[in-house]
């Protein structure tokens, strides 16, 4: 496979009233299978043992599809954000379900970005078209969960959230318009040999074609700068998503300022994992006012 030169590389890892959702990074900065194979869970995904560019633009298309028949994985996240001379990054890890849309993660804030040191990890929950969120602060009572629609924000919640919704970040790939193959890998977590491409897609496209995530997608088409993300994706021999790193841009606020860049980064292991997600009783959503605010 000399197409772009055979090379191995390694993966790395509205509601307004008091105070700012903590996790919002606004607040915080202010490959493709072998022929034969088939995919877990059912579903034929041969390709040809060669490259083509329309294979691997279908490939990467259809990323998400592929993960709802693997059933399940762990997932590592972390959004680094950039404005002027600052960074900040944001780390998680958990599980997600992809056949039943839902997912824990545990969120870890930047001292500054949380507002105080030793601040907890957020727990999140991301179920269609919701997110919960424990430990948010700004006012919310520790025993108290605070519920967010994705699509009220302004995003998303592609990035508000401290981390992508995994599911959402392979949905966009829907909405890929081209992608070059770039070689082989391995995945940092198992070892397992993957394909790199890299790509843009668009956040409108990837809304119209979305089977799970389309109401996130639609608001976030509407909040970004522009709608072109480019992105780097890795895929296993079964065409599951190992990893998948997204640079989106945000329009400056104020008018002058600096133009905010993220990187989001998703990456996904130990497919089968156990996943339990509960949500909380009704009496344990906060009741109070907040501000959610997006990037």
């Amino acid at each position: 496979m000399q197409r772009h030169g055979r090379r191995r590389e390694r993966l790395h890892g509205r509601r307004r009233g008091r105070g700012t959702l903590a996790l919002g990074l606004a607040a915080a900065l202010a490959a493709g299978p072998a022929a034969g194979c088939s995919a877990p869970g059912g579903g034929d995904l041969s390709v040809a043992a060669e490259p083509s560019a329309a294979g691997d633009l279908a490939r990467v298309q259809r990323a998400a599809d592929v993960l709802v028949r693997s059933g399940s994985s762990r997932a590592r996240t972390s959004l680094e954000s950039a404005t002027g001379g600052t960074r900040v990054t944001i780390r998680g890890s958990g599980v997600f379900d992809f056949a039943a849309r839902r997912g824990r993660l545990r969120v870890v804030l930047p001292g500054d970005a949380a507002g105080e040191a030793g601040h907890r990890p957020v727990t999140e929950l991301l179920v269609p078209g919701e997110v919960y969120l424990k430990n948010r602060g700004a006012g919310v009572p520790p025993d108290k969960w605070v519920r967010i629609h994705t699509a009220s924000l302004a995003d998303g919640n592609l990035v508000t959230g401290g981390a992508t919704d995994p599911l959402a970040a392979a949905e966009l790939l829907r909405g890929t318009r081209e992608v070059t193959y770039v070689g082989e890998g391995r995945a940092e977590r198992d070892g397992a040999r993957v394909r790199h491409y890299r790509g843009t897609a668009d956040i409108r496209r990837a809304a119209q074609k979305a089977s799970h995530a389309r109401g996130a997608l639609l608001a976030a088409a509407r909040g970004f700068r522009t709608s072109t993300v480019p992105f780097d994706v890795f895929l296993d021999d079964f065409g599951r998503l190992r990893e998948v790193r997204h640079r989106f841009t945000f329009s400056a606020a104020p008018p002058g300022a600096a133009e905010l860049q993220v990187v989001s980064v998703t990456v996904l292991h130990g497919f089968g994992a156990r996943v339990d997600v509960r949500l909380p009783p009704e009496e344990a959503i906060y009741a109070g006012t907040i501000a959610v605010t997006a990037p």
